[in-house]
């Protein structure tokens, strides 16, 4: 076992935050990532990605991002920004680490198993594997009758491979309504399952990116900040019931402040339904023996291919041996810094709940757990 006062898991942005911010307080540690890349998973998101948080927002700490950066930041721009952090605080990953076990010592520290490797004994583990970890493929009676080629939004790349064919995307959130874009304007025909009333809001509201707009209205008192984001969503979508979609009941700052789940940031999606490009279909009900989609309202389709955004779990539960008392209802942790018999265990990248977006809490939470730690080594 390899000896280390503080062990990282994961070298995408939360792991990058609490390393840079360790570096700047002269603290020792070591990160471990289970792939080859510093922030895999944005090598491998879908092309046009773009940040929907606004760049003085989304800036890891101790490093901002280059001034000719756009306000919405794309994909290959955050790699090299992210592949720069680690250079400039010298942050040195060992790659193709993959963590197994997690789990307490009876000398209060921590060691954690790397697969086919030499494992670390530690005195605290802060773990960054982040709420997007393990793509969430649903079932549906009668799947396997299904003729067609069925593939997460994981391995969206763009629309070259889809040119000609009839597509269904499963799941309004943020990438499903991007990728339904990606492949309408594009020509593809496009349908979109919805299975929830949503809650759409613009990326810009009157010249103002709607994140900035969300954060100021969020200081304000009795509620109303709540009504007036209501009223934002209201004046820039207009009804969309008669486009197939039903509107949430909940503010969409109180959807993300309860559930975790962030309100869909409108870059053109509802423009292409309105305009019959992105057909809107009602939730799946099973398919039958011919490999038909039938659906809630009692239509049935033929595709050639189904996208699933449905979605990722944590699933820190794979490699943690013990996690009760830790996670929520959504099976996340609670908290950055954990207590208890847990004490010593640290998560970032987790809190979804809050306005500034992964990225934003990322810095808040980073600053928590470094601090923790720099009053841990006085003791």
């Amino acid at each position: 076992m390899k000896n280390t006062p503080t062990l990282i898991i994961g070298a995408g942005p939360g792991g990058l935050a609490v390393a840079g911010r360790l570096r700047q307080q002269g603290l020792d540690f070591e990160v471990v990532e289970q792939s080859g890349d510093i922030a895999h998973s944005w090598h491998n998101h879908y092309d046009r990605l773009h940040l929907h948080t606004v760049k003085q927002l989304s800036a890891l700490p101790g490093l901002e991002f280059p001034d000719d950066y756009p306000l919405f930041v794309p994909r290959l721009q955050l790699i090299k920004y992210y592949e720069h952090y680690a250079e400039h605080f010298n942050i040195h990953p060992h790659f193709h680490a993959k963590v197994t076990d997690v789990r307490p010592t009876e000398g209060g520290k921590w060691e954690v198993l790397i697969k086919d490797q030499e494992g670390y004994l530690a005195d605290r583990v802060v773990i960054a594997t982040g709420v997007n970890r393990v793509p969430f493929y649903p079932h549906w009676d009668g799947q396997e009758n299904f003729q067609g080629e069925l593939v997460h939004s994981r391995d969206y790349k763009n629309p070259e491979p889809f040119i000609g064919k009839k597509v269904l995307i499963i799941g309004m959130g943020n990438t499903g309504a991007e990728v339904a874009l990606d492949l309408a304007n594009h020509n593809v025909e496009t349908y979109l399952s919805v299975r929830s009333p949503v809650n759409v809001v613009p990326l810009v509201f009157m010249g103002k990116p709607t994140q900035v707009t969300a954060k100021k209205l969020e200081k304000i008192p009795f509620g109303l900040g709540d009504w007036l984001g209501t009223r934002i969503r209201s004046m820039a979508m207009g009804n969309l019931k008669k486009y197939g979609l039903k509107t949430s009941k909940m503010p969409p700052a109180k959807q993300l402040r309860e559930t975790g789940r962030t309100p869909v940031i409108d870059l053109g999606t509802i423009a292409q339904i309105k305009a019959g490009k992105i057909k809107v279909l009602p939730d799946i009900d099973h398919f039958n023996l011919e490999g038909l989609l039938l659906f809630k309202n009692d239509q049935q389709h033929h595709f050639d291919t189904i996208i699933l955004a449905t979605g990722y779990r944590a699933q820190i539960e794979d490699f943690l041996e013990d996690t009760e008392g830790l996670l929520d209802q959504f099976h996340v942790p609670k908290s950055p810094v954990a207590g208890g018999r847990h004490k010593g265990l640290y998560f970032v990248g987790f809190d979804n709940y809050k306005l500034g977006g992964i990225l934003g809490t990322i810095n808040t939470d980073s600053e928590i757990i470094v601090n923790d730690i720099k009053n841990q080594t006085k003791q």
